[in-house]
């Protein structure tokens, strides 16, 4: 087995081949965040802190019940009330078209869809508990939160369905997300099962788990007259602006040159604010009833009803196995709860069906229509919860062979994807488990549960592996070159605290050969050229290659302009023989020849020049499978007395690519490895089961990680450039440090005390009640 590289103290940056060293200076440098100050300083505009002139400000009523439709609305007392000047309910609302069947590319409504089939107050049908039922718009926020609680509603209510395994409406999604396919069943993998000379059946659950970003939910919606046309101006926390911008023109019924969609910061999101959960239309909604710009954030606890959330599961896993741990057959069958007007699938399998060399592979996704809020997508949808239901089966089968579970996985591996046949683009997950071995000290692993001690505590160690797609999409990107020397870029992608502006501004400062001070980078409007979602872990991967090609079309058009300049050095000479450098054209062989950017433009009487790209996914993605991989490794402290888990430390070595700028790429890794341990050890959700309204609301209830709560962390990333994604050779990282967090700590847990948890998160009283104490 190969490893990359050397250690280095907490995070590692492996230095990949010699020969993968390009023409790049910026890019893979350990650069802090360009935007760092403005947001410690609070300089940073969020979504609620423009400064619009005539402000005035909105609060929205919720439903009381969770299924039912409203008789009446009485909000007379509301409107008597000093400073309201308007309430907005379904009676008096404008009306819109249907919710789209599609946006950006993606199916937002029908079975698999990312939205809901209905729109904000158009009908008086109750679907959900804490529904938005009405908007009361005051002067002040103040004054308008105290109208609505003035807002009494008559209802006909219906008793609510809330539970999954006894919805009346089930239903079975053919495809996640418009793409990949949800089911693949077969009697061939049955039989395989019904063969294997070791057969193994276990089921697992995981509750509703909450996104909880710092910022909530956002928006200030501006209507205003031009030329006798509408105009819309909406500034909101959604990381979609191109998407949001398609959505308000079908449901307003306008063409895109009359709406600008604004989202410069956004506080973090985690999937909640990817698609849209009517709050923007609302708002747009109800500003243009009051004839007035609005403002509305929405309180902490209703985004516990309308702010999306990772659908609860549960999971069974067949394995059939030789004795010598390989598998001959698996199937991954997985139940989840949707609204009832909701498609939207967590694709639990998605790991499941590409890890392993699996001759007889199946899966099943079921959705379960309940009068629950609409779930959405959330950090790593589908490879947080189903591949810890398989990372975790695995481990079970590694135990009950008595193979370590290294060397399972090793007995395992896949070197080309079970699911499509196709080669992987880049893969090093074998480096990854002996790098993850060394580092952690997995030698050391305990051989029996119960066998060493820290004081009263018993110490367990536990892995997994981990993954998540590479994903492309198509993007395009503006970089301008001025006459005094510096550069500016720009492209409607969104900074999500995934350092957008630090990397595209590397990235661009590459592209047109200045110092990364002299460029400039924006972001986050629909009048720049459009990119997809922040999502998925693809913009890095997406938008990258757009900035650096317009990068390079505009130091080629440059070229151009110097090369027919007759009092230009460079004149006469063909592009192909002139190269860029710090600022400057020259010749290829001789850099004494040239002259500086600024001196060709002004001569030519410009003041700029303009490079331009779209950028789509090449024939590449048709000959490769494209997936980042990692190996966790995880040390528990597990208290007999009190069933209280201590994560102690955590390790990930990971396989993605180039790394742009290891600092923020680090962060992500670390942030996601820290939200995975707060869905493993403390996050979950509860929802009434005869009314269906949430009982965890806050904070105080929902319980995500603190500072205290992180463990020494670990991080290596081997840096090896992935040469089927473009010159960036760079894939997303967002989202692959949440994979493998809790299958390797819950095996952890089963190799410290001999407990096997099956649900998460993984609290106290569960191994209370497998009588671990005593």
């Amino acid at each position: 087995m190969t490893l990359t590289g050397r250690a280095l103290e907490l995070f590692h940056l492996g230095e990949g081949p010699p020969d993968q060293l390009k023409r790049f200076d910026t890019i893979g440098l350990d650069l802090p965040r360009v935007d760092g100050l403005a947001k410690v300083t609070g300089a940073a505009t969020y979504a609620a802190e423009w400064p619009v002139e005539g402000l005035v400000h909105g609060a929205v009523v919720d439903s009381a019940i969770a299924r039912g439709i409203i008789k009446s609305i009485d909000v007379s007392a509301a409107l008597a009330t000093p400073g309201v000047l308007a309430v907005v309910t379904h009676d008096n609302a404008p009306r819109l078209a249907g919710y789209p069947e599609k946006g950006a590319g993606f199916p937002l409504t029908g079975e698999g869809g990312l939205g809901e089939v209905r729109q904000p107050l158009q009908a008086s049908e109750i679907h959900y508990g804490s529904q938005s039922i009405a908007v009361v718009i005051a002067k002040s926020a103040e004054q308008a939160r105290f109208a609505a609680s003035l807002v009494t509603v008559d209802y006909v209510a219906e008793v609510p369905e809330t539970d999954m395994d006894r919805a009346s409406r089930t239903t079975k999604p053919e495809a996640f997300s418009g793409g990949e396919p949800l089911q693949r069943d077969g009697a061939s993998v049955e039989a395989a099962f019904e063969r294997a000379p070791v057969r193994m059946v276990r089921e697992y659950r995981n509750p509703v788990y909450y996104h909880n970003p710092i910022e909530i939910l956002a928006s200030i919606a501006s209507w205003e007259k031009r030329d006798g046309v509408d105009h819309l101006m909406l500034y909101d926390t959604t990381r979609s602006v191109d998407m949001l911008r398609d959505v308000v023109c079908h449901s307003f019924g306008l063409p895109k040159a009359q709406v600008q969609i604004v989202s410069k910061f956004i506080g973090g999101a985690f999937g909640s604010k990817a698609w849209t959960f009517h709050n923007p239309l609302l708002v747009a909604l109800a500003a243009k009833v009051v004839g007035r710009p609005l403002r509305l954030e929405w309180r902490r606890q209703q985004i516990y009803s309308i702010g999306g959330h990772r659908p609860a599961q549960r999971h069974i896993m067949r394995i059939g196995a030789q004795a010598d741990g390989r598998m001959l057959a698996l199937h991954h069958w997985t139940r989840q709860h949707s609204s009832m007007v909701s498609g939207y699938t967590e694709y639990g399998s998605r790991m499941t069906k590409m890890m392993y060399a699996v001759p007889e592979l199946g899966f099943t996704n079921e959705l379960a229509h309940l009068n629950l809020p609409s779930p959405s997508v959330m950090r790593g949808p589908g490879f947080l919860t189903g591949g810890w239901a398989l990372e975790t089966v695995l481990d079970e089968l590694a135990c009950e062979l008595d193979i370590d579970p290294i060397e399972l996985r090793l007995r395992n591996h896949a070197d080309i994807d079970p699911d499509s046949g196709l080669p992987f683009s880049n893969k090093h997950l074998l480096d990854c488990y002996a790098r993850g071995a060394e580092r952690f000290g997995w030698d050391a692993r305990p051989a029996k549960p119960g066998e060493r001690h820290a004081g009263r505590d018993l110490v367990g160690y536990g892995m997994a592996s981990a993954m998540h797609p590479a994903a492309q999409q198509e993007a395009s990107a503006e970089v301008t070159l001025h006459a005094d020397g510096t550069a500016s870029a720009k492209s409607a992608t969104h900074e999500i605290g995934n350092g957008a502006y630090t990397v595209f501004r590397q990235i661009a400062a590459d592209g047109v050969a200045l110092p990364m001070e002299k460029v400039t980078f924006d972001l986050g409007d629909t009048n720049f050229p459009a990119a997809p979602p922040t999502h998925g872990s693809l913009t890095t991967a997406t938008v990258g290659p757009a900035v650096l090609d317009a990068a390079t079309d505009a130091v080629e058009k440059l070229k151009l302009i110097a090369g027919n300049d007759k009092a230009s050095p460079l004149y006469h000479v063909k592009p192909a023989r002139i190269a860029a450098g710090v600022g400057r054209l020259h010749l290829v062989d001789d850099v004494a020849v040239g002259e500086d950017y600024a001196t060709i433009l002004v001569r030519a009487g410009l003041t700029k020049v303009t490079g331009k790209a779209d950028v789509k996914p090449g024939l590449e993605r048709m000959r490769y499978a494209f997936y980042s991989f990692g190996a966790v490794f995880a040390e528990v402290r597990v208290d007999p007395q009190t069933g209280v888990v201590r994560v102690a430390r955590l390790c990930g070595v990971y396989d993605c690519g180039r790394l742009i700028n290891p600092r923020t790429a680090r962060s992500q890794l670390m942030g996601g490895m820290i939200f995975a341990l707060g869905a493993t050890l403390t996050e979950e959700a509860v929802f009434d089961p005869v009314n269906g309204l949430p009982v965890v609301r806050n904070f105080a209830d929902y319980h995500v990680p603190s500072f205290g709560d992180a463990p020494e962390i670990t991080i290596e990333v081997l840096n090896i450039i992935d040469p089927h994604v473009g010159e960036l050779g760079a894939h997303g990282v967002g989202e692959l440090g949440t994979s493998g967090v809790p299958a390797a700590i819950g095996n952890a847990i089963f190799n410290a005390c001999g407990v096997r948890l099956r649900s998460l998160p993984y609290t106290p009283d569960k191994l209370i009640e497998a009588k671990l104490y005593g």
